[in-house]
This record gives C-alpha cells, sequence and structure tokens, in this order.
C-alpha cells in the first residue's frame, strides 16, 4: 500500500512542478502576466512549487525502503522522473495544444519504460 501512496503523491507533485515550472508561459500567452517582473514570476512559481514539495516529500518518505516503503533511492528517483514527464506531457496537451508529440517523443518513452525495468531489475 505504501508503494501505491508514495506514487499517487508523486502525481500530485508533479501537477505543481509542472505548474510551477511551465505554468507562468502560459499565463504569458494569455497576456496575463506578460507584464509581470522577473521576480514576480519567480515568486509566483515558487507558490506553486510550495505544494510540490508538500507532496513530494511524504512521497519519499513513505516509499523510501529504510523507512518501511518498497522503494529503494534509485527506484524512487526513476520513478519521480518517469511520472514527472508523463504529466508533463498530458498538462501540456491541455495547457499548450500547439504542442505535438512526435515519434522522437514516443522513443524516448519506450527507453524510459526500459529504464524503469532495468531499475528494477
Amino acid at each position: 500500500m505504501k508503494g501505491i501512496y508514495t506514487i499517487l503523491l508523486l502525481v500530485c507533485s508533479n501537477f505543481f512542478m509542472t505548474l510551477a515550472w511551465y505554468g507562468h508561459l502560459k499565463l504569458q500567452q494569455m497576456g496575463v502576466t506578460s507584464n509581470w517582473p522577473l521576480i514576480g514570476i519567480i515568486a509566483l512559481s515558487w507558490l506553486i512549487a510550495f505544494f510540490e514539495y508538500c507532496f513530494q516529500v511524504p512521497a519519499n518518505r513513505i516509499g523510501f525502503i529504510d523507512n518501511g516503503g518498497p522503494y529503494s533511492l534509485v527506484q524512487l528517483k526513476v520513478i519521480q522522473e518517469v511520472i514527472s514527464l508523463t504529466v508533463f506531457t498530458i498538462i501540456t496537451g491541455f495547457l499548450f495544444q500547439g504542442e505535438g508529440l512526435h515519434w522522437n517523443h514516443a522513443v524516448s518513452f519506450f527507453f524510459l519504460i526500459v529504464a524503469v525495468y532495468f531499475a528494477f531489475k
């Protein structure tokens, strides 16, 4: 069960991370933050990233093998990266609809799956 909680928390964490890192670009496209100074954009991103950490830190603590979780440190990182790219792809599909997926992206995801396989071997 700790493994499932870890993955769910990581999905939530990466949702906020993607918004913090890339959401301001959509706000700029919409004209909301076009005239904001860079420090304002950074502050907004930090505010959003706070919620990322509220999910990320518990996910790592719950999932880490030394805390009774099922995952090693390397496995946690590999899971986090795959979730990060998956969530990023989904969110950009909704927010940045002009950004399409191409064959090389599919190949990248294939190799991520291979990386996960080897990380858990």
